[in-house]
């Protein structure tokens, strides 16, 4: 700005002074960054800077204005453009091209002259300096979003990671004020300085210092403790004007980051970085979300799913993926109501709050309190099957009309709201189904493999037909819910799959991995395993009980050896342990049949072994803790 005046009223500041404004950061920073050095030993400023204002005359750019107007002349057969762009590449003119309205490199130029190489100047900064703001911008913004990858990929590009806002903040300020920890994690691990200050004194002392609006860049829809936002403290007036603006303004802005956010970064693709398979249920899932983000849905009616599948196949977690997703504070934007709370006609009253006259009328009820708080909160009934008809028949005006009467007489509109109800009901018919399909599928891509058809390819996914689910599970439904009227509510039925052998492998390394971490963090010893321990993990698997079977298998094979070698003192810090197969054991591995029940082998045995600081390996001998019916008691 002060380089614009300069200019504008074409007057010539002395010459120290014209080099104490241009000696910007910006400038030193990104000078010392090409590829011909421009600064002077010891003085930090650039050389034709120093030259033009009467320093030393090594190298000097050439501006020439004609008279009357801005515009570029010529000198010695060189354009004043070519020296702008000699100037901006270090490539200057040599100290005997002089100008006119300069007597002498050791004199002090015209006005004009040098009120265009002031300008000249500006524009040389502003081209230092605009792509690095741009990506400090971006990764600000990418921070405050969430977008790991948007942050990853700005770092490795060359982003600083403690640059800073305008108003002072960095990207790890914002992303601990906003508690997302994997995002402070990553920023942490490329450097962010966590000791650094805000540089944030006031809002109007930071806003005048910076030259714009106290209010620009707040979020006028920001609520307090009391759930109040700017606009509901303003009165008639300039004030409430400018919010109500600001409001509009902000909106719009968040609504355009949003739909940009959303299609850099699909719903589906975010919940398949926490979920393994389902691919169904998760493409299902996002259809029905997205339609509704994007205005494609009926306003008067809430969203209803029914997750139905086995115990520990993702369908729980599937419901706190898409609640995360919806709401950044997943605290109120997700309801969770266990229903086997719920399977007594009287503890309805739990559900909407007590009638007047009974106790804990004034507390309110679970569902109406939480939904009141959060109207567009995605709520999920867990089992919902073991709860009593009664409650089933409150659901029926929820999920109808999307509004609920509490114990007071109040209505709650929750028509934004996401209902999903999880069920194990036909979970046995649904699992055999599947497990039949995936057989089904196996054996014919094996007799195209024998008949030699060429690009045969064994795939694992696998689609429930519309003839099952309306001749098994719909009367499986209906026998159970008794009304036709409570699943006609629904807007989709989703199905979860068991799981197949790739997925199960992804689950044995995710759940090693947990435990690899843990292992590092507590006691600082690093865990390794050989691919076929996946294999031999996989093999404790039961479609009934889900991943959660993977995760028990896991506990009683490898971290029951890794907690009896410690307590042994087996386990020195900081030494690196892999788990293996016996060697007499793999070639269980090989046998591409499974054994039959009747000549079922012992599984495959899983050992420890330290690895040295010469790449030996050593087995670790574990004394097996004596079981109590061995223990002899001396009287």
């Amino acid at each position: 700005m002060m380089l614009g005046s300069l200019v504008l009223r074409r007057t010539a500041p002395a010459p120290r002074l014209l080099l104490q404004l241009l000696r910007s950061p910006s400038l030193r920073c990104h000078g010392s960054a090409s590829s011909q050095s421009v600064t002077t030993a010891g003085r930090g400023e650039p050389q034709w800077l120093r030259a033009a204002v009467g320093g030393r005359p090594e190298t000097s750019p050439v501006f020439l204005p004609r008279e009357g107007a801005a515009t570029w002349g010529r000198q010695g057969g060189r354009t004043e453009t070519q020296c702008l762009v000699d100037a901006t590449w270090g490539r200057l003119p040599s100290p005997e091209e002089t100008l006119p309205g300069q007597d002498s490199w050791n004199g002090v130029p015209s006005r004009a002259g040098l009120s265009m190489w002031a300008l000249a100047t500006a524009l040389v900064v502003h081209c230092y300096s605009k792509s690095p703001s741009n990506k400090d911008a971006a990764l600000m913004e990418a921070a405050r979003a969430n977008n790991v990858q948007e942050v990853s990929r700005l770092l490795s590009e060359g982003a600083d990671v403690n640059a800073r806002h305008r108003l002072g903040w960095t990207a790890l300020m914002v992303a601990a004020i906003s508690r997302n920890d994997s995002m402070v994690q990553i920023l942490l691990a490329a450097g962010a300085d966590p000791n650094l200050g805000d540089d944030f004194s006031s809002v109007y002392k930071t806003a005048k210092e910076q030259g714009i609006h106290s209010l620009e860049g707040a979020n006028p829809l920001q609520r307090n403790e009391m759930g109040h936002t700017p606009l509901d403290y303003a009165r008639e007036g300039e004030v409430m004007k400018l919010l109500r603006t600001s409001e509009a303004k902000y909106q719009e802005k968040q609504r355009k980051r949003e739909a940009e956010e959303r299609r850099r970064f699909p719903l589906e693709q975010r919940l398949k970085e926490h979920i393994i398979g389902q691919e169904s249920a998760i493409a299902t899932v996002g259809a029905a979300i997205r339609r509704k983000e994007n205005g494609w849905y009926d306003e008067e009616h809430p969203l209803v799913f029914l997750f139905l599948g086995s115990s520990g196949i993702g369908k729980t977690e599937l419901a706190k993926q898409t609640a995360k997703y919806m709401h950044k504070d997943a605290k109120k934007g997700f309801i969770r109501l266990d229903m086997s709370e719920f399977q007594e006609r009287h503890e309805v009253a739990k559900f909407i709050g007590s009638p007047p006259g009974y106790i804990g009328h004034e507390e309110g009820g679970q569902l109406t309190k939480k939904l009141k708080q959060c109207p567009n909160a995605v709520v999920l009934f867990d089992e919902v099957d073991k709860a009593h008809p009664d409650v089933l028949t409150i659901m029926l005006q929820l999920f109808d009309e999307g509004r609920l009467t509490d114990g007071k007489g109040k209505t709650i509109d929750c028509k934004d709201a996401i209902f999903i109800m999880t069920s194990n009901v036909a979970s046995d018919e649904i699992a055999q189904h599947a497990l039949q399909l995936r057989q089904e599928a196996l054996e014919m891509s094996r007799n195209r493999i024998a008949e030699n058809l060429g690009d045969v390819q064994i795939n694992d996914k696998i689609t429930i037909s519309k003839n099952f689910k309306e001749n098994v599970i719909r009367p499986i439904l209906k026998a159970h819910f008794r009304r036709d009227e409570f699943l006609g509510r629904i807007n989709e039925i989703v199905y979860f799959l068991p799981f197949c052998h790739s997925e199960l492998i992804q689950l044995v390394n995710k759940e090693l991995n947990f435990w690899a971490k843990r292992a590092k963090q507590r006691h600082n010893i690093t865990l390794l395993w050989d691919r076929e321990v996946a294999d031999v993990l996989v093999d404790g698997y039961n479609v009934h009980y889900g991943a959660r079977s993977i995760k028990h298998e896991v506990e009683r094979r490898v971290v029951n050896q890794l907690a009896a070698a410690y307590e042994q003192d087996l386990l020195p810090g900081g030494c690196t342990l892999r788990i293996t197969v016996e060697d007499s054991d793999k070639q269980l591995l090989k046998s591409p049949e499974r054994p039959s029940p009747q000549t079922e082998k012992r599984p495959p045995k899983l050992r420890l072994e330290i690895i040295d600081k010469d790449s030996k390996t050593r087995k670790l001998d574990i004394q097996a803790p004596l079981h109590p019916e061995k223990v002899c008691h001396n009287l």
